[in-house]
């Protein structure tokens, strides 16, 4: 029996030699094709790749914010109805020229954020608008008050200083523009010599505390006020 070797014909070596190049060069064209195939295919499918996808809008950017507005929200101040309501004179027969601004002034440290109006004593104090007598207060500064919310309760209208309240003034009663609520006097810190009224107004939070509120110059309001007469 003749071995493999000794089997084989003289041009099967060569054969076989030359046969080994072929291999390779499949080989690598193959391999050429596959990589060439990947590197295509992700490039050129249907679509773009989804970190290039277009978001959608969002929401949240670019619109505008809805800002709660009135009581309910607690972030939009009451509108001032200076424009739209006329207060008459706390003081029966008071001319604008009668009045001085003071609102700016410093009075025992602070901003006195008020008007003082000088009367003798006695002279009756009126409400200077329609509303609700919403506390009868007696206070070291401010001596005899009353505090006053208008019928929209947004302004809060204050008066010092007073001899004394009209008879049967109670809290919670509603009264009238021109009605009598006191009378001008001293008390509190104001001069025993001079009497007169304080007089400011307030604009009311959304929590209407008679005791707070962002203070409003009466002096212009009050110029252009209607006479009261009684």
């Amino acid at each position: 029996m003749k071995s493999l070797a000794e089997s084989a014909r003289p041009g099967d070596s060569g054969n076989v030699r030359s046969a080994g190049p072929g291999v390779v060069v499949f080989w690598s064209a193959l391999a050429f094709f596959v990589a060439a195939l990947v590197f295509w295919v992700p490039r050129h499918r249907v679509g773009a790749p989804a970190s290039r996808l277009p978001r959608e809008p969002s929401a949240a950017r670019g619109a505008p914010r809805a800002e709660p507005s009135g009581a309910d929200g607690g972030t939009q101040p009451a509108p001032d109805r200076a424009g739209e309501v006329r207060l008459s004179m706390p003081i029966a027969g008071l001319r604008p020229s009668d009045l001085r601004d003071s609102f700016e002034e410093i009075h025992s440290g602070h901003r006195h954020e008020a008007i003082d109006i000088l009367e003798p004593r006695n002279t009756a104090v009126l409400a200077v608008d329609d509303g609700t007598i919403r506390k009868l207060f007696h206070s070291v500064p401010g001596g005899i008050t009353v505090y006053q919310f208008d019928p929209t309760e947004t302004r809060c209208y204050y008066y010092a200083h007073l001899e004394r309240y009209a008879e049967g003034l109670a809290e919670g009663q509603r009264v009238s523009s021109g009605q009598t609520i006191g009378y001008v006097g001293t008390s509190g810190n104001a001069p025993p010599q001079t009497p007169h009224l304080h007089f400011a107004i307030y604009r009311l939070g959304p929590e209407k505390r008679w005791w707070q509120g962002e203070a409003i110059d009466p002096y212009p309001l009050l110029t252009r006020a209607r006479r009261s007469i009684e």
